[in-house]
């Protein structure tokens, strides 16, 4: 699976109030840096509209937002702590929101790829031990050793 993590797309501190804010942040870092095309945030904001990403974990919300592989260039994820809480509405729930502290936003190139990243992110997000040190980790340099790891990905 060739996915870079790129530090530059580690967010720490992220300001906003609303999910939109956040989200266009994140959109906005994964344009500058190249890894999607101008259409990227527009559609993962419209996404997160119709197929919430909010997550439910034992310390706090987390969600993983994502989008159509037709708006990447390249494979990467960009990883968010917010500075405030933002409310997400829960996956599979209409109006029903979390309270989220991290995102964890996914650029895919590959259908199949997308499904691979989400489980294993998925099983991050259930380990506690692993939740809290994203949680709380200052060095970007560290989470991007620790995500490398976790998910399975060899720096090129």
């Amino acid at each position: 699976m060739q996915i870079k993590i790129d530090e530059d797309l580690i967010l720490l501190g992220l300001k906003g109030k609303e999910k939109e804010e956040i989200l266009s942040q994140m959109a906005d870092k994964l344009f500058q840096c190249g890894y999607v095309k101008d259409s990227y945030k527009s559609a993962v904001i419209a996404r997160e509209k119709v197929f919430a990403t909010g997550l439910p974990t034992a310390s706090y919300g987390v969600a993983i937002p994502h989008t159509d592989i037709v708006h990447v260039n390249e494979p990467t994820i960009c990883m968010a702590r917010f500075e405030q809480a933002v409310d997400f509405v829960i996956m599979g729930e209409e109006t029903e929101t979390i309270s989220v502290k991290l995102a964890f936003m996914m650029a895919m190139k590959e259908q199949h790829a997308q499904l691979g990243v989400l489980q294993k992110l998925m099983a991050i997000l259930q380990d506690q031990t692993a939740l809290a040190y994203l949680a709380e980790e200052k060095n970007k340099r560290d989470i991007k050793s620790f995500m490398l790891d976790k998910l399975g990905i060899e720096e090129k």
